[in-house]
C-alpha cells in the first residue's frame, strides 16, 4: 500500500534541448512547440482537469516534469543522433521554422532537409529514464 504522500517516481522521462544561443522569445516558442509534439504522441502523459478552491475547471496538464537543457549546435545534433538511435518519440525544431506561419509550411521545411543536414535549433524526446539521459548526455539545465 503506498501513501498518498509517498513520492511519485516515473519510469519515463520528458525533456527538451535548446541550442544556447536562442533568443528568449524564441526558447519559449520552441519548447512550447516541442512540447505539444510530445503530448500529442503520449496523452498518456496529460492529467486530470485542474480545479481551485471555487470549482473553477482549468486545462489538464504534463503529470510528469519536463527538463529543460541548453547545448550547442553539435551537441543538439549529437543528441538527436542519440535519441533518433534509442528509437526514443522526439520532436524537431529547425531554424527554418521561424520563417513559417503554419504547420503545412513547418512540415514543408522539414521535409525538403535530409536529416543530416537539419538546421536543429531544438529537440523533444520522451522514453525510459536511462535512454533520455543518455541521449541528452552532455547537456547542462536552462538557467
Amino acid at each position: 500500500m503506498t501513501d498518498a504522500l509517498d513520492p511519485i517516481r516515473f519510469d519515463t522521462k520528458t525533456a527538451v534541448l535548446l541550442r544556447e544561443d536562442l533568443p528568449p522569445w524564441q526558447e519559449l516558442n520552441v519548447t512550447a512547440f516541442l512540447m505539444t509534439g510530445i503530448a500529442g504522441a503520449h496523452p498518456e502523459l496529460i492529467g486530470e482537469p485542474y480545479l481551485d478552491a471555487d470549482g473553477q475547471e482549468y486545462l489538464r496538464m504534463m503529470i510528469q516534469p519536463v527538463l529543460v537543457l541548453v547545448g550547442d549546435a553539435e551537441l543538439l545534433r549529437l543528441a538527436h543522433g542519440r535519441a533518433i538511435g534509442r528509437q526514443l518519440s522526439t520532436s524537431i525544431f529547425t531554424a527554418q521554422l521561424f520563417a513559417t506561419g503554419n504547420d503545412r509550411d513547418n512540415r514543408a521545411a522539414v521535409a525538403a532537409v535530409p536529416t543530416a543536414s537539419l538546421d536543429l535549433v531544438g529537440i523533444g524526446v520522451h522514453g525510459p529514464k536511462n535512454a533520455v539521459d543518455k541521449a541528452m548526455k552532455g547537456a547542462r539545465m536552462h538557467a
